[in-house]
Parts: structure tokens; C-alpha cells; sequence
């Protein structure tokens, strides 16, 4: 059944989510304005209450973000400079750490919550995978083009990432970092989506 339409106000220009159920706290991750100095912002949002509980200040624009339950963290994606910033589920109105990435723009961004890894897709068109507990990083690959969003599936520990200039999707394995194939799609690939049911 349809239910009304709800408006939370956040943070400047929302761009990525990451919902931790448990606690039923939405993250928005706020691109911001680059002529507006501190409108860089991650928004906590408590769902019960439809209310914005902490707008808390991170240093550059925002991509994407993840979260693990696991570990109750959040991990946002930061453009530049290039880092991950990890926010608690259990006090969201401050950053925890941050993880520095060693590749430009840092955009597109998963999580193996197996091996405790992140996937960080970067516009210098470099793909970081990073340990989740420490930020260390543990490799390293290439990409062909500038990626957007990326998903990991789990079942098949594969990895694709959207590329949109020249258009495609890259598939790797996420054992060895291997890529597997290269998808042509059309100039502009930037979002995926999964169906579970049928494993596509």
C-alpha cells in the first residue's frame, strides 16, 4: 500500500544513502557547492522520527556511501582530498576516522562484508580495495575509463563497475583482482542495477 510522500530536509545537494535497518539511521551523503565553504556535509537521519538529528561537516564533496552492519560503520566516498570517511551508526554526529586513498576522486563504493574489504572506484580511473578495519590499503587495478557506481555481488564474489566514457561495464573477480570482461553498454554508463531472483 502507497503511503504519503515524506520530505526530511538535510544537507546541501543529498547524493548517496546507506541505511543502517538495525537502527532504522538513513546517511546522506551531500555533494555540497564548492563556492559555499563547510557545506561539505554527511546528514544522519533518524526514520521513526522523520527528523535530521546531526549535519556533520566532512573535508570535500561527498560520493558515495556504504554501510556495515557488521561493524555499524558507515564509509562515504570524499572526492577531495581523496579519503573514506567513516562515521558510527552509534554517534552519527561526528566523523570516527578517516581512511586516505591513494588514487584521485574517489567515486563508486561497495563493501565485502566477508573479508571485511571496500572497493573504491576512482575518477583517476584506478580501482582501490582497502581494509575496512584499518583503511589499509590491499590493492590495486586499472581502469579503463573514468567509473561512476560500482556493485559487488556477492554470490558470485564478482565486481562491476560502470564506466561512462567510453560506455561500458568492467566485471572482475574479487580474489585476485582479476578482470573477467568488458561489457559495451553506451556512452553515459553511469548507475547499475541487480535483480537477486535471477542473478543479473
Amino acid at each position: 500500500q502507497e503511503q504519503a510522500l515524506i520530505k526530511v530536509k538535510v544537507g546541501l545537494r543529498p547524493n548517496g544513502l546507506a541505511y543502517d535497518a538495525t537502527r532504522r539511521l538513513l546517511l546522506a551523503a551531500n555533494v555540497g557547492d564548492p563556492a559555499r565553504p563547510g557545506f561539505f556535509t554527511v546528514s544522519a537521519v533518524d526514520v521513526p522520527t522523520r527528523a535530521m538529528i546531526a549535519d556533520v561537516p566532512v573535508s570535500g564533496r561527498t560520493r558515495w556511501a556504504v554501510f556495515d552492519t557488521e561493524s555499524a560503520r558507515f564509509y562515504v566516498n570524499i572526492a577531495d582530498p581523496p579519503e573514506i570517511a567513516v562515521i558510527e551508526a552509534t554517534k552519527p554526529d561526528s566523523v570516527a576516522r578517516t581512511f586516505p586513498v591513494p588514487a584521485t576522486g574517489p567515486h563508486g563504493l561497495d563493501l565485502d562484508a566477508g573479508t571485511h574489504r571496500l572497493f573504491c572506484a576512482c575518477a583517476g580511473k584506478t580501482l582501490v580495495v582497502l581494509d575496512a578495519r584499518s583503511g589499509a590499503v590491499l590493492a590495486q587495478a586499472e581502469l579503463a575509463g573514468v567509473p561512476d557506481v560500482i556493485f559487488f555481488n556477492r554470490e558470485r564474489r564478482h565486481l562491476y563497475v560502470a564506466i561512462g566514457e567510453p560506455g561500458l561495464i568492467e566485471v572482475s573477480e574479487t580474489d585476485q583482482m582479476q578482470r573477467l570482461e568488458t561489457v559495451r553498454t553506451e556512452a553515459g554508463a553511469h548507475t547499475l542495477g541487480f535483480d537477486p531472483s535471477r542473478n543479473t
